[in-house]
């Protein structure tokens, strides 16, 4: 009873078994083992089964509940060995049967044939089935894998009111498949590894082997083999812990629902990122100007789709600047206000007792407060939750003159332009309080420091050895054509600087011809 014994042996801190236990050839014996290392685990399932032409012939299997697919177990495997009549001749060493088993009676494709005990148990836990023959001290390993999952939906996150609908969901495989239905090539690399001391969850680095910089596909393997979790949910663990810079705000490792981004990133050059039960994947490396970037931007005219990524770059300069200039002008310096303006926002101002600072603060936290709770009520009153509260607090709060109006109208505007740029919500909010600080205690000097700092900051950046702000102020046009504008189909011959170094020339369509 070796076998059995060695489950007490095992390492309980981590529940792991010693990778030098062997199976037993005893059906019993082994049946034993797993039942003791799964044990009070009410989903596990064991089916001894014999063959009804020969009874000597006894096998095992062993399962998780709701992880199979028990059609599939039913008639891929139970059936076939119940049923198959075994010949003298078939009845060789317990190794030829278990062979014969494996080629000609289980119909299934993807099986495995195994002797470690650590990958069955973790074959196990996958959601795949172990196939256990008496006499033969190793195991079949059998992906019946089935579990119901989220259907292909549109992203919420990332609508668009043109291109594709699909958005990915929380199966790996069915992600990587919406990955491969959109590049049919050789050339698209899938890598698998586990994270998670204990979840062992499955992760995926997807690539273009011809495209993606070695160097960055060999810093992303350092960085994921140095994480050290328990478990692994979602890719923003996995953001959190292998971006550069931990302590800015700005991300530095983009995230997307959509799979028709993650294509277009991938063919750029870039390296995805996904794991199993997360529709969110990981794309770096990731600069600034991305932030403006959106997957509609590609299906409609380029002039159209330039001019609004130009409305999301103003957005988020006026989102941290209204209120940081405001504070500056009407506290510092009132003669660079016209002169009846400044009358209008005096006169406006003068039952309020809050000194200018507090007014922006507390109409700024108002407005995110609302914002807040109109992302985590249900979405049928949500939004009119968030417009409503919204209007009846900024007038309540300007009849009670407790704010003035110019103040809610800059609060408003700055909402709004805020909105433009979801990817940028947190990002902009920090920055905002420190201009509007910085403007408070130095006026409008205050507030240019603030930017000098806040573009000196954006430079020194990088994510995974690639300058953050690439494409921005760059003298070449090749450079540019994707950034802050988007240039046509045909003009855009190179893929980003650095990013796409090692094929840098792609193939985009002709210029249209004029025709008489």
């Amino acid at each position: 009873m070796k076998n059995t014994e060695a489950v007490d042996t095992r390492d309980r801190s981590s529940g792991k078994i010693s990778s030098s236990q062997s199976l037993s050839p005893s059906l019993d014996e082994t049946v034993a083992l797993f039942r003791r290392i799964f044990s009070n685990d009410g989903t596990l399932r064991v089916r001894i089964i014999e063959n009804t032409h020969n009874t000597r012939i006894r096998c095992g299997l062993i399962y998780v509940d709701g992880m199979t697919d028990r059609d599939l177990i039913q008639n891929g495997i139970t059936k076939p060995l119940m049923t198959y009549e075994f010949l003298d001749k078939d009845l060789g060493t317990p190794a030829e049967l278990m062979e014969l088993i494996r080629l000609r009676i289980i119909n299934i494709s993807d099986i495995m044939v195994s002797t470690d005990l650590d990958e069955l148990i973790g074959a196990i836990v996958g959601g795949k089935t172990v196939f256990l023959l008496d006499g033969y001290a190793g195991a079949l390993n059998i992906n019946a894998q089935g579990w119901q999952t989220r259907a292909i939906e549109e992203p919420t996150t990332d609508k668009a009111v043109r291109g594709p609908r699909e958005g990915f969901n929380e199966s790996l495989m069915t992600n990587l498949t919406l990955i491969r239905r959109r590049v049919q090539n050789s050339d698209l690399k899938f890598v698998f590894t586990d994270i998670g001391t204990r979840s062992k969850t499955q992760a995926c680095i997807c690539y273009m082997e011809s495209l993606a910089s070695p160097d960055i596909l060999k810093e992303l393997h350092r960085r994921l083999a140095r994480v050290q979790l328990d478990h692994l949910l979602d890719t923003g663990y996995l953001a959190e812990l292998i971006r550069d810079e931990p302590y800015s705000p700005f991300e530095m490792i983009g995230s997307t629902e959509r799979p028709d981004s993650v294509v277009g990133k991938i063919m750029e050059g870039r390296i995805a990122l996904l794991i199993e039960g997360s529709p969110f994947v990981l794309t770096l490396p990731y600069v600034f100007v991305e932030n403006f970037q959106a997957s509609e931007d590609y299906y409609i005219g380029y002039m159209f789709a330039t001019f609004n990524r130009l409305l999301r770059v103003m957005g988020a300069f006026m989102s941290i600047s209204i209120p940081a200039l405001y504070v500056a002008l009407v506290t510092y310096s009132q003669e660079m206000v016209p002169t009846l303006l400044l009358l209008s926002i005096a006169t406006a101002r003068l039952s309020v007792p809050f000194p200018t600072i507090v007014e922006a603060i507390l109409m700024l936290t108002i407005f995110e407060i609302l914002r807040e709770a109109g992302a985590r009520i249900p979405n049928s009153i949500g939004q009119a939750v968030s417009i409503v509260g919204a209007l009846v607090l900024g007038q309540a709060a300007v009849d009670a003159r407790i704010v003035s109006a110019p103040m809610v109208i800059v609060v408003g505007l700055t909402g709004i332009t805020t909105l433009l740029n979801p990817r940028l919500t947190g990002p902009l909010i920090v920055v905002r309080i420190l201009l509007l600080l910085m403007s408070f205690f130095f006026g409008i000097y205050g507030y240019f420091f603030g930017l000098l700092g806040l573009v000196i900051h954006l430079m020194s950046l990088r994510s995974f050895g690639v300058p953050y702000m690439l494409g921005v102020g760059s003298i070449r046009p090749q450079d540019i054509k994707d950034t802050a504008i988007r240039a046509p189909w045909w003009d855009m011959y190179l893929r980003p600087a650095i990013i796409g170094a090692r094929n840098m020339k792609r193939k985009p369509p002709k210029k249209p011809v004029k025709r008489l």
